[in-house]
């Protein structure tokens, strides 16, 4: 006899056999059971989630002897006639085509006219259209009049994996079922009981690798498995599953998260030349690891962190061992990072480079300081007692106690040294770390500065001579997002100046060498004294026609 494949060899012959799509069968059966059937359906959802495999139970539903029913035939050894014509696709009432190689006009006449006849063989004539959004507009159009008002005893079923592409029109005149991708608890339970009747040996992590490959497809998990079967025979190791599937191991990606918990970013350049040699693509990885730190902060955040992951009992005890490395918010900071430098990756030019140099920079994460911590130093800084300082005795006073004096004071303990303030790069580093998150181009731009100060609640940034034509395009609204990201790292409000090193005429580049100009005038440092004003900004005001400004200025003296 030939080789029948798991996907047709274990294909649901009736509705209770369907998994994961509890809702659209209920549905089903109930207006069977109320004798509620609709002209036309439409089935709509990934591939292998059983589209094709409820529009045929539903024709047999219509056409069993017994029916219609929203039970045909449970017993597949000795089905009806009608139920196993159908089951085979031998019945001539029941038509089942394909869209993507039907979808001209020409090719929708002939189903027009045959539809018009009463059933030959069975109760209801039934056609099924695969893959419908792949027909023409035209054949569409041609659909409507005979889907609006079918002849009696006719039902259309629709199934489509692009639903979007469906003209409104269609739509409209189906009752429409959207069949949800399969979750892979029931597709590792269903996976199970195949390896059981099959006397195949497969582990929990292996069964739970094919669920992850086939991303919500029962069809694409049972192809996984005959694969497995044809490749390792009917003991399956996990390490064959991970050749098949072409999957990474959860050790690789631990050695990753160490590296980034731990702080040791000499061990990146070792492990990206490993999977590099493997043959695995850095994309593909980069997205494996996007879901290894998720994992990381689940275990770490909820109680029973089985109920979102397909893992083992194993690899949770690993993974809960890996998450006690760090808090919640260090897990949080490095997923969110990953998540935006993924697009990054996907457009490098370098993508190992960019990979490397990423996952370097996330390793010294948890040695930021948050800003609240150094709030709270300075605050404790401040807070404290003075001490006066010791006097040191002069050359003529003596070396011992006097006698009349009481028992010598104790030393002073010294005062707890301050915390180093961070460089002022460091500061501009995190500025454009928060600027990136909204605005990564202009990000990208500043970041060619040569240095950078930081004066009371300004920061001056400078670039190398000739390179001024980085910030003389910045636009007023690119200011303000710099500004802006500059008073949320910094806690207040601050102002951010631009300038070029060895520039001519010298002083700023933005927003100007007028702001300058500005604060020497006299004029404006005697508004500024009288009214209390501060300078937000500064236009150069063109010249009069005779050359001269008119009015007089502060230092003149009334008459």
């Amino acid at each position: 006899m030939s080789y029948e494949i798991f996907a047709r060899k274990y294909r649901p012959w009736k509705f209770e056999e369907v998994v994961g799509q509890l809702s659209v069968v209920r549905t089903i059966q109930n207006a069977i059971s109320s004798g509620r059937i609709a002209q036309a359906y439409l089935f709509s959802g990934v591939r292998g989630t059983g589209k094709t495999t409820v529009a045929r139970i539903l024709a047999k539903a219509l056409n069993c002897a017994d029916g219609p029913t929203p039970h045909p035939c449970p017993d597949r050894e000795r089905p009806c006639q009608f139920c196993k014509a159908i089951h085979e696709g031998s019945a001539i009432d029941v038509i089942e085509i394909d869209g993507a190689s039907n979808r001209q006009v020409d090719d929708i006449e002939p189903i027009r006219e045959m539809v018009k006849y009463k059933p030959a063989f069975t109760r209801t004539k039934v056609l099924i259209i695969d893959e419908v959004h792949m027909l023409s507009t035209h054949a569409f159009n041609a659909l409507l009049k005979t889907l609006e008002e079918p002849p009696p005893n006719t039902v259309f079923i629709f199934a489509t994996t692009e639903f979007n592409k469906v003209p409104a029109t269609i739509v409209s005149r189906c009752q429409h079922f959207e069949f949800r991708k399969i979750s892979r608890k029931d597709i590792i339970n269903h996976l199970m009981e195949i390896a059981k009747k099959e006397g195949i040996t497969i582990t929990p992590s292996g069964l739970a690798l094919i669920a992850e490959a086939a991303d919500g497809s029962m069809r694409d998990a049972q192809s996984l498995l005959d694969q497995a079967v044809a490749f390792s025979g009917e003991n399956i190791g996990d390490e064959d599953l991970k050749t098949i599937l072409g999957t990474i191991g959860q050790d690789v990606l631990m050695r990753f998260s160490t590296a980034v918990l731990d702080g040791t970013p000499e061990a990146v350049f070792g492990l990206v030349e490993g999977v590099v040699t493997a043959g695995y693509d850095l994309r593909f990885v980069f997205g494996k690891l996007v879901e290894h730190f998720r994992a990381l902060l689940l275990v770490r955040s909820v109680e029973k962190p089985e109920d979102f992951l397909a893992v083992s009992p194993e690899g949770l005890a690993a993974l809960r061992t890996e998450a006690a490395k760090a808090g919640p918010e260090d897990l949080l900071r490095c997923l969110l990072a990953l998540q935006q430098a993924e697009p990054g990756l996907k457009y490098s030019a370098a993508p190992r480079i960019y990979f490397e140099a990423f996952f370097v920079k996330l390793c010294h994460f948890r040695k930021i300081v948050p800003l609240q911590d150094l709030i709270r130093d300075v605050e404790a800084l401040k807070g404290a007692p003075a001490v006066p300082a010791a006097r040191t005795a002069g050359p003529e006073r003596q070396a011992g106690p006097s006698p009349a004096a009481g028992p010598a004071a104790p030393p002073a303990r010294p005062a707890p040294a301050k915390p180093e303030a961070p460089a002022p790069k460091d500061v501009f580093a995190r500025v454009l770390e928060n600027l990136a998150v909204d605005r990564a181009p202009l990000a990208a731009m500043l970041g060619q500065y040569s240095s950078v100060m930081i004066k009371d609640n300004a920061i001056e940034v400078s670039f190398a001579s000739g390179r001024g034509f980085f910030v003389t395009s910045l636009q007023d609204k690119d200011m303000r997002a710099v500004e802006r990201a500059a008073s949320d790292v910094l806690g207040r409000e601050i102002k951010v100046r631009f300038a070029e090193e060895n520039a001519s005429g010298g002083g700023p580049l933005r927003p100007g060498r007028e702001l300058e100009s500005a604060m020497k005038d006299p004029a404006v440092q005697f508004f500024m004294n009288t009214f209390k004003a501060q300078v937000l900004s500064a236009d150069q005001v063109p010249a009069g026609r005779d050359g001269a400004a008119k009015g007089r200025g502060p230092t003149e003296k009334d008459s």
